[in-house]
C-alpha cells in the first residue's frame, strides 16, 4: 500500500545519487566509486551557491579541504559516524571513502557543475591524499 505521507528512499550503487529534492534543498547519498580512488582522484571542487553538509553513516572517510585558489596545502578531517560536517560555500573539498562507506549529503537542490568550480589536484595534494588513505584504510 502506497503511503501519501511518507517517501522512503535508498541507494546501494556506487558514487553520488540525489534521493530527495524539495524546494531549495537536496538530500543525496555518496558511496565509494572509482573516481574517488586516491591514486586517480582528479580534482577538488567547491560549490559557489551552497554549503554542503556531510554525515558519515557507515565505513571510514577522510574529508580534504583547501583554502585560496585550490592549490593550497590540504587539511584533513577524519570523519566520525553521526557527526555533521558543514563544508562552507566556496571551500575547496573532496573526500576519500572506504569501499563500505556511505555518506549522507545535504546541499542546495540546484547544485551542479554550472555553479561549482574544479581545481586539478596537485602532486603535493595527491601525496597527502594517498598517504592519509593508506594510514586510514590500510
Amino acid at each position: 500500500m502506497e503511503n501519501k505521507l511518507l517517501e522512503v528512499s535508498t541507494f546501494t550503487g556506487d558514487g553520488y545519487k540525489p534521493l530527495i529534492d524539495f524546494n531549495c534543498w537536496r538530500v543525496a547519498l555518496l558511496r565509494y566509486c572509482d573516481d574517488m580512488d586516491p591514486d586517480t582522484m582528479a580534482s577538488l571542487e567547491r560549490h559557489m551557491q551552497t554549503d554542503e553538509v556531510f554525515v558519515l553513516l557507515e565505513g571510514k572517510a577522510a574529508l580534504f579541504l583547501a583554502d585560496g585558489d585550490g592549490s593550497e596545502e590540504l587539511s584533513v578531517e577524519m570523519m566520525q559516524p553521526g557527526l555533521l560536517y558543514n563544508v562552507k560555500q566556496a571551500a575547496w573539498h573532496n573526500a576519500v571513502l572506504s569501499r563500505d562507506a556511505t555518506i549522507l549529503l545535504v546541499e542546495n537542490q540546484d547544485t551542479c557543475r554550472d555553479n561549482s568550480e574544479y581545481y586539478p589536484i596537485t602532486p603535493a595534494q595527491r601525496a597527502v591524499i594517498v598517504q592519509t588513505s593508506r594510514e586510514v584504510f590500510g
